[in-house]
């Protein structure tokens, strides 16, 4: 058991490791190619000079102003798409009639790109947080309610057919049944759902001029503030880095009894 422990100690730490080993590199590249003049400064400043434009940045209040309205944006987006998610899933899955009647809108909502829809809520919205709002919800409900009616469609049939015969509520069935089974797949849909939504917010914000971090960007590059720019799409990605390893947390947490989740540790 000792020997098992001690082989898996390193690869606890080469990952990690692996990783900011390529972060590394990356840096060390976007400082040298604009210092070499391999491509022009102008359009691509030297790490550096983004570091120097952030610290700046971070100093103003409109900056921490621009980062809540994102984060606020992206977070009520993801809340009312996981609600809608998993009550529509359930109710659909559970209900043989409805989802057949409903499997034909749902493939055809489905693979519309929400970017399709500015228009629409530019104009009914304009540039206001609800046309943000919109597109958020419409993108990552989908994961959700996709992965939900797939969890209550991985139910077990005998399962099922013994709390009925037990003659257990709907309700009952739903919580000791279904949701134990579907549980995997809802953590599944919240992790796709975390990420579109943080991708459709700095949409929203870039495209339509909606208050936030892609408002900012947008405003940036077009007034020529290279370094502003760079700054800003970085401060982006550390937030998407974040909102993947809060997600990642949370599916350990909540499936910590699951056997993927065990096999990972």
């Amino acid at each position: 058991m000792t020997a098992v422990v001690r082989g898996r100690a390193p690869d606890r730490w080469r990952q990690p490791a692996l990783g900011v080993l390529g972060l590394v590199i990356v840096i060390g590249v976007a400082e040298a190619l604009p210092r070499l003049h391999i491509v022009d400064p102008r359009f691509l400043p030297p790490f550096s000079a983004m570091v120097r434009s952030l610290a700046t940045q971070v100093t103003e209040s409109g900056f921490w102003q621009a980062l809540g309205q994102t984060v606020r944006g992206w977070a009520l987006g993801l809340l009312i798409a996981m609600a809608a998610g998993i009550v529509f899933g359930v109710l659909i899955g559970s209900i043989p009639v409805v989802r057949k009647v409903t499997s034909s809108t749902i493939e055809f909502l489905r693979p519309i790109p929400s970017v399709a829809l500015i228009p629409l809520v530019v104009l009914l919205y304009g540039s206001q947080p609800q046309s943000a709002l919109v597109l958020v919800v419409y993108a990552a409900v989908w994961q959700v309610l996709v992965q939900v009616m797939y969890g209550v469609a991985d139910v077990d049939p005998v399962v099922r057919d013994t709390a009925r015969s037990y003659r257990f509520s709907r309700w009952a069935t739903v919580r000791t049944v279904v949701w134990p089974t579907a549980l995997p797949y809802v953590v599944t849909g919240f992790r796709l759902a975390a990420a579109v939504a943080l991708i459709l917010e700095i949409t929203a914000e870039l495209i339509i001029g909606v208050p936030g971090l892609g408002r900012s960007i947008g405003v940036a590059q077009s007034s020529g503030a290279v370094a502003d720019t760079y700054a800003l799409v970085l401060v982006v990605g550390v937030i998407g880095v974040a909102v993947n390893a809060s997600a990642r947390a949370v599916e350990r947490r909540v499936l910590h009894w699951h056997t993927s989740i065990r096999g990972d540790r």
